[in-house]
């Protein structure tokens, strides 16, 4: 699970430096300030659960909460991080109905929540 956990780790580290450089070059002209700060917020989240991605990789817990953790983190970056990004770019691609993603990016969030709170549990009943 370790190996699973590191290699995922390391394509949401290597998918945020590439999301990050391409916001602040690539798209920079063609966002407004605000569709900016979306962008970012979803490449810092995205970056931040990378980063507890590679913790858990050598978190030596109850392995069911582990990887639930991971799990929890991995989907909420997809949700969370994956539809601020479609946010932040709808203009430019086009897409004017957007009610649905509404619900996903704090559904992403509570993923995050979730996944904290199993990493804390994970901790608590480490011995």
């Amino acid at each position: 699970m370790s190996r699973k956990i590191i290699i995922t780790a390391a394509i949401f580290g290597l998918t945020g430096v590439i999301a990050g450089a391409f916001g602040a070059h690539g798209l920079d002209p063609l966002l407004t300030v605000k569709q900016k700060e979306i962008w970012r917020t979803a490449v810092q989240y995205q970056f931040y659960h990378a980063f507890a991605l590679l913790f858990l990789s050598y978190f030596k817990a109850d392995v069911k909460l582990i990887r639930l953790s991971y799990y929890l983190f991995t989907i909420g970056i997809l949700f969370f991080s994956g539809s601020l990004y479609l946010l932040a770019c709808a203009d430019l691609l086009g897409i004017s109905n957007l009610s649905y993603i509404g619900p996903i990016t704090p559904f992403g969030g509570l993923l995050f929540i979730v996944g904290w709170a199993s990493l804390a549990y994970a901790a608590y009943r480490n011995k």
